[in-house]
């Protein structure tokens, strides 16, 4: 699943290009997760005037409100410039389910499983809007992910300390790669109660997950199947995993082997010895 690195290495991808575009055309393929919520002709005519990120979705402004855009569990965006849309205009493939064809390009949602989703809102703060976005928590890469907040809400917590990352409520886009990896950075086992985390150890934590989300970005992302960038262009960070998918393989710091144990249906991996409970 795209996780927040993926989500903003795909934005950063093909955002500029696309602003300050009219969209002229829109084809919409077999139902997404969501419904669209208008009919599509109603955004021709409208120009697109910015990309920005909130958790997994990537916002798009336009003169007019919104559209919010989910790649799901597969889902791809995929972004030719307006020189060369001609072919790719007459051949769409049986996974690309939306298309937004405007005057810089064609944007072009493929999603195999089709758990992805666009969207239209009238603004943020509308009821759609706030029913995607409203409960997710603070931004980890803006600035504003302060310790004394992340503390307070990890007091609030019983739920052991990986899990608590991924709900997304505290802090957005500590997906289930980053979360591992950020619990190994920080020294924490990942079946330790939340709220047994000392402010020394959360402030350890924080910085981490900063770190691993940061260096997730610069790397391009994690393509574990068939991630790409609006270009086409895979991840690399996988293949610096500390503890990640390396179950059985020898700990990059201590030599332990690192263990494997799945927590709410998702696979765990971490080292016993660098990581105290």
């Amino acid at each position: 699943m795209p996780e927040l690195p993926e989500v903003e290495v795909t934005r950063l991808s093909f955002a500029d290009r696309i602003a300050n575009a009219d969209i002229f055309n829109v084809r919409v393929g077999k139902p997404l997760r969501w419904p669209l919520g208008v009919n599509p002709a109603t955004l021709i005519g409208r120009k697109v005037l910015g990309v920005r990120r909130r958790g997994k979705y990537l916002l798009m402004d336009l003169n007019e409100g919104l559209v919010l855009w989910h790649l799901g569990m597969s889902g791809s965006l995929s972004f030719t410039p307006a020189a060369n849309t001609g072919a790719v205009i007459s051949r769409p493939q049986p996974h690309d389910h939306f298309d937004l064809f405007t005057t810089q390009g064609l944007l072009r949602l493929n999603d195999p499983r089709r758990f992805g989703a666009v969207v239209y809102a009238e603004s943020e703060t509308s009821a759609i809007a706030q029913k995607l976005l409203g409960h997710l928590g603070v931004e980890p890469l803006a600035g504003n992910f302060d310790l004394d907040t992340f503390h307070k809400n990890l007091k609030k917590r019983n739920a052991v300390i990986k899990q608590v990352l991924l709900a997304g409520d505290i802090v957005v886009g500590v997906g289930n790669i980053y979360a591992s990896e950020a619990l190994f950075l920080a020294g924490i086992r990942p079946t330790v109660r939340a709220h047994r985390i000392s402010r020394l150890r959360a402030e350890k934590l924080r910085i981490a997950i900063i770190d691993v989300l940061a260096r997730a970005v610069a790397k391009g992302g994690s393509t574990l199947r068939d991630f790409s960038n609006a270009d086409g262009q895979t991840g690399y960070f996988q293949l610096e995993a500390n503890v990640y998918d390396r179950a059985g393989e020898p700990c990059r710091l201590c030599g332990n082997v690192i263990k494997r144990l799945v927590q709410g249906q998702r696979a765990t991996y971490y080292c016993s010895a660098c990581q105290k409970p």
